[in-house]
């Protein structure tokens, strides 16, 4: 029986509506990156917490600049993490550095290249740009205390490391990561270590796909499964005792082979598409196991494995909070015409590049096809042609996935 075969923006809210079931936990600052925070975090006092020197140089009384006072008298010096210092003499000065506390009765920062110092006094040499305030980083100018700093839902970079730990979070609460199982199917693999037979390929999509959510800081297992049915289900039964996504390459075109989706019918899964109008990775195949838990069962072919996992499996895992980095959709203008056979999507290999007026270009990357692994290093993006016609214009916009940041 054919299969119902749906456009990719229903697969999207297919599986959008799929909610993975994860924790909120507690992990040390050190190992916070790459998470997702799971709470909102306040400043604990103001951004900055006191008036600080913005350069090194001398403080003064900016009434005295008014005055035409040039020549202060040194009384000290006020250093960075050292307590605030209180200028005596109006006419004097003190030295200070950057990120000190700005000493009490002076309001102004004039750096050291404008003075010259001559024995214990500072003469100012050039004062046209000296005005109140000059040079100091006013205390809460940045944030007050008890203002919203990171929201939940944030993801966590080395940016956010260095806020959290300004305000004291040594410790932070962020969303569980689920345990991912990549399962390759198929007699005719082998691990990489391996010489293959004649007939015989290594194993590279499920090291692709594994790789590929490491990069988000995803980690993963692999196994491999025979085509033997009764081995399938087996270890697909238990594989569903231990893991909370799956993620399955070949075994869901209409080989003689392929038996995953009756395995998953015997299993209890419910099937939720099978067929996408899409070229490459028409086979994809969707579910929920009775306990909730995703499959995504791509098809075996390299590079329709891997526009799948970009295009609709990396964003899901985005939206159930469980990676850091969003795979944003662009638009791109295509260098050059390009035509092929509708009516299914069309997702061209393309490779992305900024002119130097910042526009984003596409340029079409020729391959032999899904099962050409290679074409994958030559390109760096997928460009989405609508399978409603079937030629394209040099200089069209186009939708556009980036795969390599």
């Amino acid at each position: 029986m054919q299969n119902h075969l749906i456009e990719p923006s229903e697969v999207d809210q297919i599986i959008n509506q799929v909610t993975l079931k994860t924790e909120v936990i507690m992990v040390s600052l050190f190992d916070a990156v790459g998470n997702v925070l799971a709470e909102d975090i306040f400043a604990d006092r103001d951004f900055p917490p006191f008036n600080r020197v913005a350069m090194d140089g001398i403080a003064i009384n900016y009434s005295e600049i008014e005055k035409g006072t040039r020549q202060f008298k040194i009384e000290g010096v006020q250093a960075a993490g050292s307590p605030q210092m209180t200028l005596q003499q109006s006419q004097n000065c003190l030295e200070v550095m950057t990120g000190a506390m700005l000493p009490n009765n002076v309001d102004v920062v004039i750096p050291y290249e404008w003075t010259k110092k001559e024995g214990d006094t500072m003469i100012v040499e050039d004062f046209m740009g000296i005005k109140s305030f000059g040079n100091i980083h006013l205390q809460g100018s940045d944030e007050k205390e008890g203002n919203l700093i990171l929201k939940s839902g944030t993801s966590i970079t080395s940016a956010e490391i260095g806020l959290l730990a300004t305000v004291g979070q040594h410790e932070v609460k962020v969303y569980s990561k689920p345990k991912v199982a990549i399962i390759a199917t198929g007699d005719e693999l082998v691990s990489i270590e391996e010489t293959p037979a004649p007939q015989q390929i290594r194993m590279s999509n499920c090291h692709t796909i594994q790789s590929r959510l490491q990069e988000e800081g995803l980690y993963s297992k692999i196994f491999h499964l025979k085509d033997n049915y009764d081995e399938l289900k087996q270890s697909i039964q238990s594989l569903f005792e231990e893991y909370d996504i799956f993620v399955f390459s070949g075994g869901v075109s209409k080989g003689k082979f392929d038996y995953l989706p009756q395995v998953f019918e015997e299993l209890g899964v419910k099937k939720r598409f099978h067929g996408v109008k899409q070229r490459p990775g028409k086979p994809f195949w969707f579910g929920i196991t009775a306990n909730q838990q995703p499959i995504f069962a791509l098809p075996g072919n390299p590079v329709s494995t891997y526009l799948c996992s970009n295009r609709y499996l990396i964003p899901w895992l985005y939206n159930q909070q469980c990676i850091s980095s969003p795979l944003v959709k662009k638009y791109a203008t295509l260098a050059e015409n390009f035509t092929f056979k509708k009516p299914l999507t069309f997702f061209l290999q393309v490779n992305a590049y900024y002119d130097d007026e910042g526009q984003l270009w596409a340029k079409p990357i020729t391959g032999g096809g899904s099962g050409d692994l290679t074409s994958l290093i030559k390109a760096n993006a997928f460009l989405e042609l609508s399978g409603e016609r079937s030629d394209f214009s040099k200089n069209e916009k186009l939708p556009i996935w980036f795969y390599k940041k």
